[in-house]
């Protein structure tokens, strides 16, 4: 069964909304390149029907995905006049994609009202299809393919050596852990690029920013993993006091698997309807924001605040340097 895990909703200060700066930078940052895609890659003389459909997938709750729908759509612009296709400029359709537990009232709520595009909303996991057959021209995904559909069942499993006791991750575990976090984003990411392949019409393209491993650095080392550890350590620390027990953190891993540039290049390859244009590592960070419904659904919300009071502090004394960002994935693919 998949499993849901939503950014904070509301707009309160720990909110996704009043929160996800990082992931903002790393949209800013990426423009450009999306830009350069968009003008150098999308044939939009190619596309017969109007309106341009655009998607977003694993869209939260704003404002991020305004500002990443509105560069689209500007680039997209560019690219028609750029054709001589002033005449036949279309009008622009917008999906924002997330689970069903996603806040979409405080999303729809703070909708621009200066936006070129007509707006509406696609509930549901992007593990799996979400529109009908060629139907797509242009879909967007930032910070949000790192999650799993769900946990891999070994890591419960106490007779299994991928048992993941006392860690929430694998990136101190044993090679069987990693092992299980592999094969579950193998197995969802295939299915998710089999989906968006249906989707898309031809020429179609997928622009994707997904938190990812440095080359060459192991996860242990990475400014996602330290995080991670130091959050498994507070809970550690949390159980030893009896605010929580050992139990419930055996019983909990985070589900995210931070991808490597030679992982997606081989799950690409192995869909026969994608071409990959561009995919280089760049750098962007989330974690109170992105990570807090996981835990309260596990431990509770009574737990949360000082859990990341503990974070904060055990970053302070940590010995890396740990800056707020971590390294991205950026990925091109379009429909053959």
């Amino acid at each position: 069964m998949q499993q849901s895990f939503p950014m904070n909703a509301g707009d309160g200060p720990h909110s996704y909304l009043n929160n996800s700066h990082f992931q903002r930078q790393a949209i800013n940052v990426s423009r450009t390149m999306i830009e350069e895609a968009i003008a150098k890659k999308l044939d939009v003389k190619c596309f017969s029907s109007n309106p341009f459909r655009l998607a977003d997938l694993g869209c939260s709750v704003g404002p991020n995905t305004f500002i990443a729908m509105q560069h689209i759509v500007e680039a997209v612009e560019r690219k028609y006049l750029a054709q001589g296709l002033k005449s036949e400029m279309p009008e622009f359709q917008v999906f924002f994609n997330d689970h069903v537990a996603n806040d979409f009232n405080t999303l729809f709520a703070s909708l621009p009202t200066e936006r070129r595009y007509f707006a509406c909303g696609v509930p549901g996991s992007f593990h799996g299809r979400l529109f009908p057959e060629s139907s797509i021209h242009f879909m967007f995904s930032s910070h949000a393919l790192h999650w799993l559909s769900k946990v891999p069942e070994e890591l419960l499993d106490k007779n299994s050596p991928a048992w993941n006791r006392g860690r929430i991750h694998y990136t101190s575990g044993p090679e069987e852990v990693s092992h299980a976090y592999a094969a579950q984003f193998e197995h969802d990411m295939e299915i998710f690029l089999s989906a968006r392949a249906k989707e898309l019409v031809v020429g179609g393209m997928i622009v994707l920013l997904i938190p990812a491993l440095p080359n060459g650095i192991p996860a242990s080392q990475s400014p996602y993993g330290v995080k991670f550890d130091l959050l498994g350590a507070s809970l550690m620390d949390m159980a030893k006091e009896r605010l929580i027990s050992e139990a419930q953190v055996d019983s909990f891993n985070l589900p995210i698997q931070l991808a490597s540039l030679e992982q997606m290049t081989e799950l690409v390859e192995r869909n026969e309807c994608l071409i990959i244009e561009r995919m280089e590592l760049e750098c962007a960070m989330f974690l109170r924001a992105g990570l807090e419904g996981v835990f309260a659904q596990h431990f509770g919300s009574g737990i949360i605040d000082q859990l990341f009071d503990r974070l904060s502090k055990k970053i302070m004394e940590s010995s890396h340097q740990l800056e707020p960002v971590g390294t991205l994935l950026f990925v091109v693919l379009r429909r053959k």
